[in-house]
């Protein structure tokens, strides 16, 4: 399994950005994945987790800013933010658990601006 996840970049507080997260798999519809962030001196946290059933889960500091959704003919998991924070600033990357491990692809940065 590969995952890769792409769409960050600079941002205004208050702005918004879609991070994807490609799969190379068969059919990413058996898989639940979990976008995870870090940042500097600050411990991993997960962000939201779609399940393969498609039952969605947020942490309590990005509730009703993200949503994680998948498209299940594009092998894709997105996570739209919206009214970003400075503290939303960090590598995200997505995983999957599959055969006994987990799966990590690259990360991408999302850096918000005052």
């Amino acid at each position: 399994v590969q995952l890769q996840a792409s769409g960050g970049g600079l941002v205004q507080a208050g702005g918004s950005l879609r991070l994807s997260c490609a799969a190379s798999v068969s059919s990413i519809m058996y898989y639940a994945i979990d976008w995870y962030r870090e940042a500097p001196g600050k411990q991993r946290e997960l962000v939201a987790t779609v399940s393969a059933g498609g039952t969605t889960r947020y942490a309590d500091f990005v509730k009703g800013r993200f949503t994680i959704s998948r498209d299940n003919a594009k092998n894709t998991v997105y996570l739209q933010m919206n009214d970003l924070k400075l503290e939303d600033s960090a590598n995200y990357y997505c995983t999957t658990f599959s055969t006994g491990r987990t799966y990590r692809g690259q990360g991408t940065q999302v850096t918000v601006s005052s």
